[in-house]
């Protein structure tokens, strides 16, 4: 069974920081593109970054320089590391999975591209 399931998400002050991890099972995460994406109340689902089976990172401009995605093949887990936050970073955040041919380095932000997905957790950047 394929399930994603994310954690680490809180509370933290704005220019902190948090690490996002999302457990995979059911599949390598090397054979898929691993993204993550995010909905703020009120607003549509957004994409981040996205990390390709090749391994190459891409990012949405809001979020570059800030956050950076890592995947850990042994652990089967892609990591969301989140630096000087912003109140406009609370979200819902989600990872996704989108089955591609291994190497890929097929990546998209639109979540309608994607198979798989977590169950969220929550972040909120408040002082």
């Amino acid at each position: 069974q394929l399930q994603l399931v994310e954690s680490g998400g809180g509370l933290v002050q704005p220019g902190g920081s948090l690490r996002l991890s999302c457990v995979v099972s059911g599949f390598f995460v090397d054979y898929y593109a691993i993204g993550w994406f995010r909905q703020a109340p009120g607003k549509e689902r957004e994409g981040v970054c996205v990390r390709s089976s090749s391994g190459s990172e891409n990012y949405v401009d809001s979020v570059k320089g800030r956050f950076t995605i890592s995947r850990d093949n042994a652990k089967n887990t892609v990591y969301l590391q989140m630096d000087s936050l912003k109140p406009e970073d609370t979200a819902v955040y989600y990872c996704a999975a989108a089955k591609v041919n291994y190497g890929s380095r097929w990546y998209s932000f639109i979540g309608g591209d994607y198979d798989y997905w977590g169950q969220g957790t929550p972040v909120t950047v408040s002082s």
